[in-house]
């Protein structure tokens, strides 16, 4: 009896997050539902860009990773028809800037009505030999009463949570926050089962 079951896109190994997820950034025929322009100039908020790379256990960049971001607008809203230029969410791989880096460019989120906590993003991280995606957050540092109240950052041991707390970097144009992902090692990046 033939095995009915196939590897599903995340269990693949090769160039598929390119070509399959990420088209245009690596030059390839073919459309994408998003890239990693997630809020555009018609978008209220402070505009970010959150900058970083994955790293393995040894602090060497992966260069086929895919990273997406989810996020609620400034004001806390998810994307939709009254959230002009906000897509809420966005993919970036590693393999074409030769640091290996991601690059965002969106909007500092808020936290929608009622929720608490404090502002963050999602994050979903594909790459090859991952054979489920993993899932983390990057908060930011400015928010400190926000991130002292955050009920899933409460869950988090203390001496760890500095690795899902983005830095503030000082460069030209928009503002930008820096995030690296380990994926093992000291300083490994939490990681939620979700």
């Amino acid at each position: 009896m033939r095995n009915s079951l196939i590897q599903t896109p995340s269990q693949t190994v090769g160039p598929f997050f390119a070509y399959g997820l990420t088209a245009r950034q690596y030059g390839y025929k073919g459309g994408q539902i998003a890239d990693a322009v997630i809020a555009d100039e018609a978008c209220p908020g402070e505009r970010i860009v959150i900058t970083g790379r994955v790293l393995d256990g040894a602090g060497a960049a992966i260069e086929d990773a895919l990273v997406e971001i989810w996020q609620c607008d400034a004001v806390g809203r998810v994307a939709g028809p009254e959230t002009p230029g906000f897509r809420g969410f966005g993919r970036c791989g590693t393999g074409i800037d030769p640091e290996r880096r991601f690059r965002f460019e969106t909007v500092r989120p808020g936290v929608p009505a009622g929720e608490g906590g404090a502002p963050h993003l999602s994050v979903i991280l594909f790459m090859r030999g991952l054979l489920s995606h993993a899932f983390t957050r990057i908060y930011f540092p400015e928010d400190i009463a926000a991130l002292a109240a955050d009920p899933v950052l409460a869950l988090v041991p203390e001496a760890r949570r500095e690795t899902l707390v983005a830095r503030r970097l000082v460069a030209p144009g928009l503002p930008a926050y820096g995030f690296d992902i380990r994926m093992q090692g000291d300083g490994e990046t939490v990681f939620f089962d979700v």
